[in-house]
């Protein structure tokens, strides 16, 4: 989960698994998987960060990179 902060000074947390988008209209403005959308203080690369150490959290990033590895290594076997 991350912390977000809407306009009006409420926090509240989201499931970082289920943003779909991020952008800036100026305001940042996240988008759910399931279309619901919220304006939130924080800026992109404040929320892109707190959505790398939410993945670190849950060993997404380290599957991730072993998942990567494992790729790179059967590509050498096959050569």
């Amino acid at each position: 989960m991350i912390r977000l902060t809407r306009l009006n000074g409420k926090e509240y947390v989201v499931n970082g698994l289920l943003i779909e988008s991020v952008e800036a209209t100026p305001d940042t403005m996240i988008t759910l998987v399931n279309g619901k959308k919220f304006v939130i203080r924080e800026s992109i690369p404040e929320v892109l960060s707190a959505l790398t150490n939410f993945y670190r959290e849950i060993n997404v990033i380290k599957t991730m990179q072993l998942q990567e590895r494992d790729r790179k290594a059967e590509g050498l076997k096959d050569a």
